[in-house]
């Protein structure tokens, strides 16, 4: 096995709690973003991404209305959108802001993020969250400001998740050989497509969940237990 000189992490069910981005985060953005873009839709970002979530949907005129429209049935659906992931991020930053709430991250995480970094290891993000969000979710943590421990985020611009490519492009913006680069999700399919790329993965698994007799990837229960 090669030397680990990064780690590359998931956020919702590896660093965080699933039940926080889908029971707090995307119910807030849910309920404001109709307000959000009455209010900010003059703005050039956010016409930059009204544009982009009605290219993506093959609209070839929308109304401002259509597009909200558009966007809400989108968060129903979980859709891993780019623009969609950028205008919750600006609506998630007001609520951070004003306090309405802290990012979720497991008890042992802060702890062993903070190991490795003293061990020399460079920490890296990549979620489907936008890169704003991601800095707002570790800077306004339940444990105070992580984001000083990571060198780089990556979300969806730079691919999807379950995409060998993806990890192509992350280890050439790292400037790193991807066999000495380890990959954490809790996602399986993620997980291939990093191995697909040169990576090591190690899967989390969090309880409830119990790790399967046979798992396709290195396994564990928490931060704590990974091997590097």
């Amino acid at each position: 096995m090669s030397e680990i000189r990064a780690i590359v992490t998931d956020i919702e069910g590896t660093t965080s709690s699933i039940s926080f981005v889908k029971d707090v985060l995307f119910p807030y953005a849910r309920k404001r973003l109709p307000a959000f873009i009455e209010t900010h839709g003059d703005r050039p970002e956010i016409q930059h991404w009204l544009h982009e979530a009605a290219k993506e949907a093959g609209y070839i005129e929308a109304t401002r209305q259509e597009v909200v429209e558009l966007l809400l049935r989108w968060i129903d659906e979980d859709r891993k959108s780019t623009a969609l992931k950028a205008l919750q991020g600006m609506i998630w930053q007001e609520g951070y802001e004003a306090g309405d709430y802290q990012a979720h991250v497991y008890p042992e995480v802060p702890a062993k993020l903070r190991a490795w970094r003293a061990e020399g290891l460079r920490l890296y993000v990549y979620s489907s969250g936008s890169v704003a969000a991601q800095k707002l979710f570790f800077r306004y943590s339940t444990a105070g400001d992580l984001t000083p421990l990571f060198a780089g985020y990556f979300d969806t611009v730079t691919g999807p998740k379950r995409e060998t490519g993806s990890y192509d492009r992350i280890a050439s913006a790292i400037d790193e050989q991807p066999g000495h680069l380890l990959f954490l999700s809790d996602i399986v399919e993620e997980l291939d497509a990093a191995r697909a790329a040169g990576f090591q993965t190690t899967w989390l698994v969090r309880p409830p969940q119990a790790i399967p007799q046979a798992p396709r990837h290195p396994a564990v229960a928490d931060f704590d237990t990974i091997t590097v």
